[in-house]
């Protein structure tokens, strides 16, 4: 099972960036609407696959994010 609430964890990232999904998109070079379709479907950007072996061996998996550290 994935622990994550990737959708909320995404929209928290981005306020505390001060930063939209739309921003986002057109920094990474894709569409508003594919990152809004990977938000609300996790399994998308975590694979399904990896998931259930996963499970089947006894794991939850929980995403870790941590800030790196500006090079400026």
């Amino acid at each position: 099972m994935l622990r994550n609430n990737i959708e909320l964890d995404v929209k928290i990232k981005c306020i505390e960036e001060k930063i939209s999904q739309h921003q986002v998109a057109e920094n990474i070079g894709t569409s508003e609407t594919y990152i809004s379709r990977l938000i609300n479907h996790p399994e998308k950007i975590v694979n399904k696959t990896f998931l259930a072996m996963m499970e089947d061996l006894g794991y939850d998996v929980r995403l870790t994010y941590e800030k790196r550290e500006s090079t400026e």
